[in-house]
């Protein structure tokens, strides 16, 4: 799984230009299932199993990362823009960056420190105040190479890390993705339907529309959360560890999880000695937001990869985690789709 997701981190593509994701996909997936791709770019694809099940369910990852978007090109040639998804201004600031479809590099830059005064010089500066730099002097020089509208990406290798780990942009959620298409080349006891979703950094907004499509009668979704095991953080606040297995939510800010659901998970986790942990703040948010609030309601749970430095240009993530999130969500499909 960890060659896929490699593949898959290396790929661009902010929300609402995941086809390069979604033609890599198709490229793994194809003759393995029934596949189409809806008006909105999700890629919904259905796998038999090796028996019917009694409920249909449906695994879901989204295809999108965080970037930027190109929104005017200053007289003098550099980029302003503006992100698409939500990203810390505090990991922008002096990143190295690949614009447009060539892959432009750039690099975001700021006002100077030494012309700087009062709170300038205290405070992180908001987007609106920084550019993008790409070596051009003018304008019309700029835009041999870039149009407005075009997106912007971290420039970040994907790297393994510390024996163990893995670094590299766009985990959240190229992770659920790869563990779907590690499901889609696997056989399967049960049915399923497993979807590849567009948007989500900037609103759920593939979610809905594919499982109004689907109509299933479980969802599990496949994504990436926050571990804040740093140094200067304990206890509650920090979510999740790396090493400590899956994460299972009870809450965030899209959606109050199902409670038997959440027992479950961790009852199943324990008996199949997969390593399983709770999500110990209420804070973020997924597509199981509009999932679970679709088509009169569907039961919902979310299974997520802790990840350092999430909505930045260098993650980590525990290879061993990524072992447990996929099986426990292997384990799922079975329980959901014979309940």
């Amino acid at each position: 799984m960890t060659e896929t997701l490699k593949a898959l981190c290396e790929l661009n593509g902010t929300s609402g230009r995941e086809e390069k994701i979604r033609e890599y996909i198709i490229s793994r997936i194809h003759g393995l299932c029934e596949y189409r791709v809806d008006p909105m770019g999700n890629l919904i694809c259905f796998k038999k199993g090796t028996n019917e099940p009694k409920n249909k369910v449906m695994l879901t990852a989204h295809m999108d990362e965080v970037g930027f978007i190109i929104t005017y090109i200053t007289d003098d040639g550099y980029l302003q823009f503006d992100t698409v998804g939500g990203i810390d201004e505090k990991v922008i600031i002096g990143r190295n960056v690949f614009v447009g479809e060539d892959n432009i590099d750039g690099v975001i830059g700021i006002k100077a420190i030494h012309l700087c005064s009062g709170d300038e010089r205290t405070t992180v500066p908001t987007v609106d105040k920084m550019y993008i730099d790409i070596g051009a002097s003018t304008k019309e020089e700029a835009e041999k190479y870039v149009s407005i509208g075009d997106c912007a990406y971290f420039s970040s290798d994907f790297e393994d890390f510390c024996g163990n780990k893995v670094k590299a942009k766009a985990i959240d959620d190229r992770f659920g993705c790869s563990c779907l298409i590690k499901m889609l080349e696997s056989e399967l006891l049960f049915d399923g339907y497993f979807v590849f979703l567009v948007q989500e950094e900037v609103g759920l907004r593939g979610a809905g529309p594919a499982a109004f499509s689907v109509e299933p009668d479980y969802a599990i979704v496949l994504e990436a959360t926050t571990a804040a095991d740093v140094a200067g953080v304990s206890g509650a606040s920090c979510v999740c560890k790396l090493g400590e297995g899956a994460v299972v939510s009870f809450m965030d800010r899209a959606t109050v999880y199902n409670k038997n659901m959440f027992k479950r998970a961790f009852e199943i986790a324990k008996e199949k000695n997969i390593p399983c942990q709770t999500k110990t703040v209420v804070a973020g948010g997924n597509d199981a937001g509009a999932i679970h609030l679709s088509n009169g309601g569907i039961y919902t749970i979310t299974v997520s990869l802790p990840c350092r430095y999430i909505h930045s240009g260098a993650s980590i993530a525990d290879k061993n985690d990524m072992n447990s999130c996929y099986k426990l969500a292997c384990a799922l499909l079975e329980e959901y789709a014979n309940a």
